[in-house]
């Protein structure tokens, strides 16, 4: 019976990773861009008041301003919900409403005019939330909170009002090697399978991809160690430190990106519904010596790339995938055009890549060649004080 249990698990697992498209589905080629900005950073005020917007052109590829979208305190990291009528941003925060916490506000997004008006706030149950999603029914909030090393799910009514925490958990495991920065678990990034059966984890702190059980009815997420050895996990070289992943588009292949030592590792989903790692390739040129961080990974809408960025290197890195095994080959790195590319985005065709400098202040285009995935800089498109997320919103 117990290995029955397991095939069925593992089959489902291998079905539910499978990605479903974007929530930002194409209206035509014109599309609203929302910028999550830092509004203090190390205790120093920004010049950044909250959320940014413009207006951007899939065809043109220009890029125009609308101006602030709405005023709020460290949004670092948005998701916009299904329909396209709400958005949810993080308040990076140690501390909120006296708590040890950061926070979550919900916007009703007004679409003609690109501007946020606030619906509420609540507190994300743990220390500086760094990264937010939506379930695939768009019924439940996903957060992952960087110092308070949780995950918290909110459930979310008809209107866009997000409600008291359906589910917390504290990430619990082996801690990882580097003293300074796995010195506790560190959740970093958190979204659910395509199938809404479970939710995939990357904690920094313990070298590992956590995979809780969801519960897409309750927004409950289920109980279990990482030490369990009936826990789902993917478990990384030490030292690697996972900041986000993403899923071949076939759901087989799993790229996590390690923040700290700037490598991308490939997982294949075997079929007794474990991750086993295949290849552990790095993101950075030969003979590197600087300091460096690994920040965002994406795949190409097409399946075929890969995309990650480098703080230090300051570069984006682009992989060609082997579509029939998985791995990846370095295809080129190209300058950020900017000082600590903190995110990009693809639009929703694939056709230009949009880079977020933090520390540089601003946003670069790049266009990308449908055949090699090599990327051609258009250059500066937008200056933005301490840009850290980048959201596209069909127009």
């Amino acid at each position: 019976m117990r290995v029955i249990v397991r095939l069925c698990l593992s089959l489902a697992l291998l079905w539910t990773c499978l990605p479903l498209p974007g929530f930002a589905q194409s209206h035509g080629h014109r599309y609203l861009l929302f910028v999550g900005t830092y509004t203090n950073m190390n205790g120093k005020d920004t010049a950044s008041k909250g959320i940014y917007a413009y207006r951007f052109d899939e065809v043109s590829g220009q890029l125009v301003p609308i101006g602030i979208a709405a005023e709020t305190t460290n949004p670092s990291f948005l998701a916009v919900a299904p329909g396209d009528k709400f958005l949810y941003a993080v308040n990076e925060l140690q501390h909120y409403k006296g708590e040890s916490s950061g926070g979550v506000t919900a916007f009703a997004l007004d679409r003609r005019m690109g501007k946020l008006s606030e619906l509420d706030e609540v507190a994300s149950h743990g220390a500086d939330p760094c990264y937010i999603s939506l379930d695939r029914s768009g019924k439940f909030l996903l957060v992952a909170n960087y110092t308070g090393g949780t995950v918290a799910v909110f459930p979310i009514s008809a209107d866009g009002h997000v409600g008291e925490a359906s589910s917390v958990e504290e990430d619990k495991g082996t801690r990882g090697p580097n003293k300074e920065r796995q010195e506790r678990s560190h959740a970093h990034f958190i979204e659910t399978s395509a199938g809404d059966h479970f939710a995939y984890v990357s904690d920094l702190g313990l070298d590992r991809v956590l995979i809780y059980k969801f519960d897409s009815n309750t927004g409950k997420l289920g109980a279990g160690s990482a030490d369990d050895k009936d826990f789902l996990s993917a478990t990384l070289a030490p030292g690697t430190g996972p900041r986000h992943l993403a899923f071949s588009s076939d759901g087989k292949f799993m790229y996590v990106l390690g923040e700290i030592d700037s490598t991308v590792t490939v997982f294949a989903n075997d079929k007794n519904g474990t991750w086993r790692s295949i290849q552990k390739i790095s993101a950075l040129p030969a003979g590197f010596s600087g300091e460096n961080t690994a920040a965002e990974i994406a795949v190409h809408p097409n399946g075929k790339f890969l995309y990650t960025s480098n703080r230090g290197d300051d570069s984006i890195a682009v992989f060609a995938i082997d579509r029939t095994s998985g791995k990846l080959t370095l295809v080129e790195r190209v300058p950020s055009g900017g000082k600590n590319p903190r995110n990009f985005a693809l639009d929703p065709a694939g056709k230009h890549l949009l880079a977020a400098n933090q520390d540089g202040g601003n946003i670069v285009e790049f266009t990308i060649d449908p055949s090699t995935g090599k990327l051609t800089t258009v250059g500066e498109v937008a200056k933005v004080p301490a840009p850290v997320c980048l959201v596209f919103v069909p127009e």
